[in-house]
Formats: C-alpha cells, structure tokens, sequence
C-alpha cells in the first residue's frame, strides 16, 4: 500500500492523515509536490487521472481516490475506532454532518483559493471578482457551524469522527488563505482548540 500525499496546507491529504493517526494506521507515503507539478506528470496521471490528491495505492494495483473514499477503505480494514459511527443512526449523523461540511463551507473557501490567492494565479479561467465574493459566504458558513456546535463537544456525535476532520482541515484551510474565524464565534472556537489538541491534528 503507498499514500500518495502532498504536505499542509493541503487539506485533502491531511483528512487523511489525521484519519490514519487517529486509527494508529502507519501508511507507506509518497510525496507529490504540486508546486513542482508533480500531480500532473505523466507517471501520477496514469495512477489518478484527475491529477490531484491524495491517491492511496493497494498492494493488488487498485487506487483509490478523494480523500473520504480513502477513509471509508481504512475504516473497513482497520474498523477501531469507529470514525464513521457506530450504528446506523450514528452513521447517518456523521454522514450528514460531513456532507454539510463539503456542501456549505468548502465550496466559498474554495472559490476564495481558486479565484484570488497567490499560489492559484497561474490557473485559467480565474475571476477575482467572483472569488471575493465568496468570503462573506465562507463566514456565513463558519457561523452556521459555531451555532451548531453550541453545547456539544463534537461536531456529529457524542465522539471524534470523520465530520470533526472534515471540519477541522477546512477551518485550517481557510485561515491559511485569509480567512479567519470571527473573535465572537466562541463554540466553533472552543471546538477547534479541542480537536487541535488531538495528537493526530499534527499528522
């Protein structure tokens, strides 16, 4: 098995990482630099046509790729603890809260990436314009989560799970590309300190 990763800020591959850090799960890794283009020779597209990461390699050939897709196999093979729920209530929950994740904060902390940082000017199709116009959305995503995190410890369940990792490298993420949470979003601050305590948030 070889983990096909690209170091922080990267917030895809470092889902996985705290994922496998979480489950004691040490993975064969292989860096790709997406500074040097890296996830667009020829060799990684032949593995992840869509050139991007991370990407996990079986030992029989199979890749999988997307970040989730590659949690759920090492939650399948490596079952404690249960990041994506115990039961099925519990898996629906967590189901849903991650998809809230993907759906409401990322899309505007990605058009905010794509269309006006620094390390994305060299990409087609750019417009600033558009990308600005995401940031209030961004923010008006991180309060939708500080109001729901309000007395509760985790994010879907009375446990860590994938959502809280979902949740936590996008937060990061966008702090990297200037957009920090609000002083007065106290719940989602008290969360984030938690879950970055986590010895897996470093992985």
């Amino acid at each position: 098995m070889l983990f096909f990763n690209t170091p922080s800020p990267a917030p895809n591959p470092r889902r996985v990482r705290i994922f496998a850090a979480e489950k004691g799960i040490s993975l064969p890794t292989r860096d790709i630099s997406i500074i040097a283009g890296e996830h667009k020779a020829d060799d990684y597209l032949a593995l992840n046509a869509r050139g991007q990461t991370p990407s996990l390699q079986l030992d029989d050939g199979t890749v999988i790729a997307e970040s989730v897709a590659i949690c759920r196999y090492l939650e399948g093979v490596h079952p404690e603890p249960p990041l994506f729920g115990r039961d099925a209530r519990e898996q629906a929950l967590i189901e849903m809260w991650s998809r809230r994740v993907e759906m409401i904060l990322m899309p505007p902390v990605g058009a905010v990436w794509v269309h006006t940082h620094a390390f994305t000017a060299r990409l087609p199709g750019r417009n600033a314009e558009w990308g600005e116009a995401n940031r209030p959305r961004a923010l008006d995503a991180l309060r939708f989560f500080d109001s729901s995190l309000c007395d509760r410890e985790f994010l879907a369940a009375d446990h860590y799970s994938i959502a809280d990792i979902l949740l936590l490298t996008t937060v990061d993420f966008a702090a990297f590309i200037g957009i920090e949470m609000p002083d007065d979003l106290a719940s989602l601050r008290a969360w984030h300190a938690r879950v970055s305590a986590r010895p897996s948030a470093v992985a």
